[in-house]
């Protein structure tokens, strides 16, 4: 394995760690993106192409060799098709992530290019671009995502 891809596996494990422990503890996260509702995705592919796609793809295929850290440290955008990690996050934290930027979420240095768009989008519109990303997984992935959001911590706000 090249030592660039081994270091993006590396801060990508670091940064989901950080996220992981700076979350508080609480009860369980209901499913918060409305993948079901047809105008709501609508919406938000409409959406994600005015705001995502320019970096994450027309299709949700993010960036060529976006494990890899760029020459200034930057990952590039990942996929959020089942091919990235997209649905391996809770509603919760994607929407925060969305919300606030990446570097934000994570902390601790960590580098992105990944804006907030809290100034951009509201949380509902957020929400039906994370529905619409949602929708395009096949089954079985929305199934563990619903898995995992049924056994996520709260997020205060």
């Amino acid at each position: 394995m090249q030592a660039g891809a081994l270091a993006g596996m590396a801060v990508a494990v670091v940064a989901t760690g950080l996220v992981w422990f700076q979350w508080p503890q609480g009860g369980g996260g209901a499913g918060l993106l409305p993948y079901e509702d047809a105008q709501a995705v609508e919406r938000g592919r409409v959406l994600y192409g005015e705001h995502c796609a320019a970096c994450h793809g027309p299709e949700l295929q993010g960036e060529p060799d976006w494990q890899v850290p760029d020459a200034e440290g930057y990952l590039p955008a990942p996929p959020h098709d089942a091919s990235g990690h997209s649905w391996h996050h809770d509603d919760r934290l994607l929407i925060r992530l969305t919300l606030q930027g990446t570097a934000a979420v994570i902390g601790g240095g960590y580098r992105s290019r990944m804006p907030g768009f809290e100034d951009v989008l509201s949380e509902a519109q957020v929400r039906e671009v994370l529905a619409f990303i949602k929708s395009t997984w096949p089954d079985e992935i929305i199934q563990r995502h619903n898995a995992l959001n049924a056994g996520a911590p709260e997020q205060g706000r």
